[in-house]
């Protein structure tokens, strides 16, 4: 479980909207908090081969000193805290430090001191979340700037949480970490499922039997799949936590799900990092990517592969889809 939640600060109002977050989950599972900031030494221009070391232990202090302030808020919800400095590159820095310190969850904010951008994550974030084989909590900055004196004290409820599952055992690898949370939240799960329809390239419109042959791989997939569903919904680990299920058929099961968080106001996504067809060879499978990039709301990624463990064969994952 997240029993250690690192939590990377760079200063900025921005980065600070994580934190109503990090006490929510550090509340949910007990965890310790580490604040991190990682300082760069600016070494452009024609001095680059001597630091202003007054400039940099300044810096050093300051940061120093702006941990030990969010330690002193955070402190206020009862959490178990440590604050440390280093220095180095920034997503470098932190990725080593996640790995060597066996850290559970990294909660990141989209975007940080360089401002918001029209991109779904900045690139610092985004050079962390591809370098790094841990747990992560991506907090939209761009939703939280109108709120951002809100006393850090005050934690998220997440109301609704959305769970997409593709019938796989590694997209329900969320589960337990998912039950745990929604218990100590009262929150209601959503588990819901896309069934695609199937794609027919031609260069001419479907005929009669092509349509008809498409709408019984629907039919069938819809069937399979509420079934499926309604047997994780009677799993005796989400006794007492509110399920809903929801099927959807699309040709676009991203969009699908995209819509469904803005409709039903969801509060948090939950996916595994990688499902039934994800190619254990990168970090993420194609549903992860997307709801990286175009999210709208907190997005919390279960990493399914232990650090530094081999990744599965093509003959293990074709033994898995052969099972299920």
């Amino acid at each position: 479980m997240f029993n250690s939640i690192l939590l990377p600060l760079d200063g900025s109002q921005l980065a600070e909207c994580v934190l109503p977050h990090t006490i929510a989950f550090a509340r949910s599972f007990e965890a310790e908090i580490t604040l991190l900031r990682v300082l760069e030494r600016n070494q452009t221009g024609a001095s680059a081969q001597m630091f202003d070391l007054l400039n940099w232990q300044i810096n050093k202090t300051k940061s120093t000193l702006y941990l030990e302030k969010t330690k002193t808020r955070l402190k206020a919800a009862s959490l178990r805290i440590r604050a440390i400095v280093l220095e180095g590159l920034v997503a470098e820095g932190i990725t080593e430090f996640a790995q060597s310190n066996g850290m559970k969850l990294i909660i990141l904010s989209s975007h940080g001191r360089s401002g918001l951008t029209r991109w779904g994550i900045s690139r610092n974030t985004q050079k962390i979340i591809m370098s790094v084989q841990t747990s992560l909590l991506i907090v939209r900055a761009n939703q939280q700037q109108e709120n951002l004196a809100t006393e850090t004290t005050e934690s998220p409820v997440y109301r609704r949480i959305l769970v997409p599952l593709d019938g796989s055992q590694r997209a329900e690898y969320v589960l337990p970490m998912l039950t745990q949370l929604a218990h100590f939240h009262k929150s209601q799960i959503d588990l819901v499922h896309v069934v695609q329809t199937p794609e027919m390239p031609r260069q001419l419109p479907p005929v009669r039997e092509d349509i008809d042959l498409a709408n019984q791989v629907v039919a069938r997939n819809l069937e399979e799949a509420g079934r499926y569903l309604e047997q994780l919904k009677s799993r005796s680990t989400l006794a007492g936590i509110d399920v809903q299920t929801h099927l959807l058929t699309s040709d676009n099961a991203a969009a699908a799900l995209h819509q469904m968080v803005e409709q039903e106001n969801i509060d948090l996504v939950v996916l595994s990092a990688h499902g039934f067809s994800g190619n254990l060879q990168w970090p993420y499978g194609s549903m992860v990517n997307n709801f990286i990039i175009y999210g709208k709301v907190p997005l919390l990624i279960v990493q399914d592969l232990p650090p530094r463990q081999e990744l599965l064969s093509n003959e293990q994952v074709s033994r898995e889809r052969t099972e299920r």
